[in-house]
């Protein structure tokens, strides 16, 4: 694996937000990234130009090299929120991810159109498993 081309950035996350011209799609962004705040207690940061990313963690590549990434993220995209989670391409969250409500799947993503077709105290529930899952991985790789 290469390294991450996606770097953090010094950028605004929420300026970045208050750039989606769909009021729906803005107020929808503000919620998620509040979610995402109670879950990772961290303030988020911009990664690349389009990912907004909460906590710190860093993964091994095959070379040995650590990589830095977030521990939750998101980017709202032109045709749904993608939302990234660490660690097994997101497999082992599949039945927490069945009660959210209308999802799709690609790769390490997950996708929603908008927070209306989600049930929100599952998203959020997942997004704590997801901090927690990287909390313990944290510890066990110090």
């Amino acid at each position: 694996m290469a390294e991450n081309k996606t770097k953090k950035t010094t950028a605004s996350p929420e300026t970045f937000l208050n750039t989606i011209k769909e009021e729906q799609k803005r107020k929808d962004g503000f919620t998620i990234l509040e979610m995402m705040k109670k879950a990772a207690k961290s303030e988020p940061k911009m990664w690349g130009s389009a990912i907004i990313g909460l906590g710190d963690f860093k993964y091994t590549l095959s070379s040995g090299k650590e990589n830095p990434w977030f521990m939750i993220g998101f980017s709202p995209r032109k045709e749904s929120f993608a939302f990234y989670l660490m660690g097994e391409k997101g497999e082992k969250y599949g039945t927490q991810l069945e009660k959210i409500g209308k999802y799709s799947r690609e790769k390490g993503c997950f996708h929603i159109v908008k927070i209306a077709d989600i049930d929100v105290k599952a998203l959020s529930a997942l997004f704590e498993m997801q901090v927690k899952a990287c909390e313990k991985a944290l510890k066990e790789n110090k």
